[in-house]
């Protein structure tokens, strides 16, 4: 028994969920991936995941098991790295975990301009709806938060994304544009669950203040009427908006291109409601391999690094108004 590869093997199990998908993540057959835990059970004496055909848990041992092995495995993976970046280009394979629609709408335009950069590197891109910490599993972890981090890990700010009301056009032409943020109780709205701890509220602020003035000129409302489609899924939204469905809140980032297109039009863009920081982090290493520093710098620098929304002034800046287009084009 290679005991090093049935020890990954393991971890990938539990990483992906299952031994068909871990099968598919390492490209080898099913049968492959149940004789490397077998024969590693076997060789512990121990049965460290329970199976059923429903699904699988870990034992209590095999918990214990996991936690210490993916310490083992991450710092081999640095000694290795350490070795070979010191006298070699960054290259092999970049694991990172990150938003579903941060990934559509940012880093799948951008990993070209990465691959060009760093051709021996492949990224290995994890995503999820939302991702709430950083995985020791990934060199980087992308998390958005509406509050200060808190955690045992090194992060660098990529930028701020404000969260933006916006309807198709032709929603817009049929229901009316409102002017103040009293008039969103006529409207059908697409909402996702927001940080305010109340699902069904909205808290505005007017835009371009200072902070002393914004304290003062805050309104909270509870629209009144749902679109006819209720989703968690940012991306779902997205594409109800675009449909003409109703009005959406979705970050700057994933209607940038939209708005720039004309497809979709800001709603109230005198009001502000909320905004994250975007964070790129990566577990306390000792040493950080070529691939995940070169990684690192690409995305800072991409994103700026700043405490600004560089979306949402791009596409206010190039943004045509809808209401200008000539009627023969609408």
């Amino acid at each position: 028994m290679d005991h090093l590869k049935a020890m990954r093997t393991f971890v990938r199990i539990i990483e992906e969920g299952g031994f068909a998908s871990a099968a598919r993540a390492l490209n080898v057959a099913p049968a492959v991936v149940t004789r490397a835990l077998a024969d590693l059970e076997t060789h512990l004496g121990s049965r460290l995941i329970h199976r059923t055909t429903r699904r699988l848990a870990l034992t209590d041992i095999g918990a214990q098991y996991l936690e210490r092995i993916r310490a083992i495995l991450s710092d081999l993976a640095s000694a290795e790295d350490l070795v070979s970046s010191a006298h070699s280009e960054p290259s092999g394979t970049l694991r990172l975990r990150t938003p579903a629609a941060f990934a559509i709408h940012q880093l799948a335009k951008h990993l070209p301009d990465f691959h060009r950069q760093f051709p021996q590197v492949n990224v290995e891109v994890c995503t999820l709806s939302a991702v709430e910490d950083v995985d020791e599993g990934h060199d980087l972890t992308i998390l958005l938060r509406h509050r200060p981090l808190d955690g045992d890990f090194v992060a660098r700010r990529l930028a701020c994304t404000e969260v933006i009301l916006c309807a198709s056009p032709e929603y817009l032409d049929r229901h009316g544009r409102p002017e103040h943020p009293n008039d969103l109780s006529h409207h059908k709205m697409l909402l996702q669950p927001i940080p305010t701890g109340r699902d069904d509220e909205l808290t505005f602020a007017r835009a371009g203040m200072g902070e002393g003035a914004l304290r003062d000129e805050k309104i909270s409302i509870r629209p009144r009427t749902r679109a006819a489609v209720s989703t968690m899924n940012a991306e779902m939204t997205y594409a109800s908006a675009l449909s003409g469905l109703g009005i959406c809140g979705l970050p700057s980032f994933v209607v940038e291109d939209a708005m720039l297109e004309s497809v979709l039009e800001r709603v109230l863009p005198g009001w502000q409601l909320h905004r994250h920081t975007i964070w790129v982090c990566m577990p306390t290493r000792k040493h950080v391999p070529a691939r995940t520093r070169a990684m690192l710098d690409f995305l800072v620098t991409t994103f700026g690094g700043q405490d600004r929304d560089p979306w949402v002034a791009h596409a206010e800046c190039v943004m045509p108004s809808p209401r200008a287009l000539p009627s023969s084009s609408l």
